[in-house]
């Protein structure tokens, strides 16, 4: 019987270009810019240059670009802190159902091991749609069933997404690629105990994942064997993380055939991707009917029982977030800022505004009920009804989070938002370079021409 690692590993071995459609191709380039326009905001941050100073430290040739800084270091060290900015703000990509962030993974471990390589704008695209190809189909083979057991499908499926995109790049064998899967099994990594506190381990996992990913890849090179049946056997990636199931292992015979990448969900709040089509309900509202905070007596969202551990409770705690980290993670924090001020941005997600006291004492009236018709995770439905002290009832339902297949931004507004991310960390002139790049991404003779734009 043939293994999965067999079936991914071929797919990875014979993709070419010429078998990307184009709407997966442009919109693979739409991701590698968001990824980096989140990445160059974040290495402006605290936690940013906590990760870019122990890239530095830990060194090694200089190979790839540290994002944001003018350093160069060993690839897999770059990935990790490249992939901690990229998902270090909660602004990234996000694939329902498989719940994972794929930019921060594919597209960053491609650039990294791209430009050590001394690659082409196509090589690292394509190997960064083979990248963000696999971690989802991973992730979606078994949707809900990570979170459920206290994991971060992310950082799981990462893993295995940086060694598709460094693999390809390295121009890894068949029998290489089985080996590499079978040591990302025992790579992967990534608990979600940082919703207890609001604290920034969640950050960290891609980076982490990405970072492992390369070195899986570069001893199943060098002839470091790895189980073949790291997906489905007995003591396999799944059933150790995802518990005795049944698995949807059919998504990965899929490869190359069903494209997930137009299926991906560019974000417009720097907050958890599940709270964003109830966000953009609130907004609507507020919009259609003027609401002022001080009108609103309660917001009453319906949900499914998958989400509540990580959205909404401890209900206390989420409404009134301890951290502005945790304040991402919280849906009665999104809503109520959402009502209160019009717009959530990254200053909705600071320490100052998680203080305000309007809109604290909005999320303490904001609470769930439980419907068990919602098809989650495969789709990010919202809904929210507000009750106002005068009576009136307001309601507002949206079946999909917008940035995706069914309501997708226009390539402008992922622009736009690169922009204003960029604009934290690199003069204007230089991120209109970025983009002009990214657009014909595979047409450049050595990445590092993209590359070095990314120094500040």
């Amino acid at each position: 019987m043939e293994r999965h690692s067999e079936k991914i590993a071929a797919f990875i071995g014979g993709l070419k270009l010429e078998a990307v459609p184009g709407e997966v191709r442009e919109k693979a380039k739409l991701i590698f810019l968001d990824t980096l326009g989140v990445a160059l905001a974040s290495s402006t941050m605290d936690f940013g240059r906590m990760a870019l100073d122990t890239a530095r430290a830990l060194g090694g040739s200089s190979q790839s670009r540290l994002i944001g800084a003018a350093e160069k270091v060993v690839a897999a060290n770059a990935v990790l802190a490249n992939g901690t900015l990229a998902h270090g703000l909660d602004y990234d990509d996000t694939l329902e159902g498989a719940i994972v962030h794929t930019g921060c993974c594919g597209a960053i471990t491609a650039l990294a091991v791209g430009e050590a390589l001394a690659a082409s704008g196509e090589a690292v695209l394509v190997a960064g749609v083979a990248g963000i190809e696999v971690m989802c189909k991973i992730g979606l083979a078994a949707p809900g069933k990570f979170h459920a057991r206290g994991f971060h499908p992310t950082a799981l499926c990462s893993t295995f997404g940086a060694a598709a995109a460094a693999g390809k790049l390295f121009g890894l064998s068949a029998p290489q690629f089985i080996d590499a899967f079978g040591i990302c099994g025992s790579q992967s990594s990534g608990i979600i105990e940082y919703l207890a506190d609001g604290t920034w381990t969640k950050r960290l996992h891609p980076g982490w994942s990405s970072h492992g990913g390369i070195v899986a890849t570069m001893l199943a090179q060098r002839g470091f064997r790895g189980p073949a049946s790291v997906f489905e056997g007995e003591h396999g990636f799944y059933r150790a993380f995802g518990g005795d199931h049944a698995y949807e292992f059919e998504k990965l015979d899929e490869l190359g055939t069903t494209w997930e990448i137009p299926r991906i969900a560019f974000k417009s709040y720097p907050c958890g991707s599940i709270s964003h089509a109830y966000m953009d309900c609130a907004l609507t509202l507020r919009e259609k009917h003027a609401i002022k905070p001080e009108d609103v007596a309660e917001v009453v969202c319906r949900t499914a029982q998958g989400p509540v551990h990580r959205l909404w409770e401890p209900l206390k705690d989420k409404q009134m977030p301890a951290s502005s980290y945790g304040a991402k993670f919280s849906l009665p924090y999104s809503i109520a800022v959402i009502l209160a001020r019009g717009t959530a941005g990254l200053e909705e997600f600071s320490d100052s505004a998680i203080r305000d006291e309007r809109i604290l004492e909005l999320a303490a009236k904001v609470r769930y009920e439980l419907d068990p018709t919602i098809d989650y995770p495969r789709h990010f439905s919202g809904h929210v009804k507000i009750r106002l002290k005068d009576g009136r009832l307001l309601e507002e339902n949206q079946p999909y989070p917008r940035g995706g297949l069914e309501l997708p931004l226009p390539p402008e507004e992922i622009e736009k938002k690169f922009l204003a991310n960029a604009a934290l960390a690199l003069p204007s002139a230089k991120a209109q370079q970025i983009i002009a790049m990214v657009r014909r991404l595979e047409e450049l003779p050595k990445i590092a021409a993209l590359t070095d734009l990314l120094a500040a």
